[in-house]
């Protein structure tokens, strides 16, 4: 799946939209952010298969697996503790899906990173 030529504009509509949407367990949750975001940024939905980690899961999307200090904007990132997805949003931080929004956090918390492309 390849960047579309707006991803930039298109992920940064997508980080506007939902800046201040709380988590959800069932309607927004981690997985569907990082969704959103490869959507955002391929403007394709990936396959993905339910797994019993969040790590298996986004493995199953067959996207490549990179070291987190090798990410860069766009890309798909699992932080620790909690598990949970996110997306980097620049050159040393990633958000993810708070309870009254995104946070941000620094890029070295995230434990996996997966290159999308």
């Amino acid at each position: 799946m390849a960047r579309l030529p707006e991803w930039h504009a298109r992920l940064a509509a997508l980080l506007a939209a939902v800046e201040t949407r709380p988590f959800d367990a069932y309607r927004w949750n981690c997985g569907r952010f990082a969704l959103a975001a490869v959507m955002a940024t391929t403007g394709r939905r990936p396959a993905w298969r339910s797994l019993p980690t969040l790590e298996a899961t986004a493995d199953s999307a067959g996207f490549p697996r990179i070291p987190p200090a090798f990410a860069r904007t766009g890309d798909v990132v699992l932080a620790g503790e909690p598990p949970r997805l996110g997306v980097v949003v620049d050159g040393g931080r990633a958000a993810f899906v708070g309870p009254r929004g995104l946070i941000r956090v620094p890029l070295t918390t995230s434990t996996t990173a997966w290159r999308i492309d």
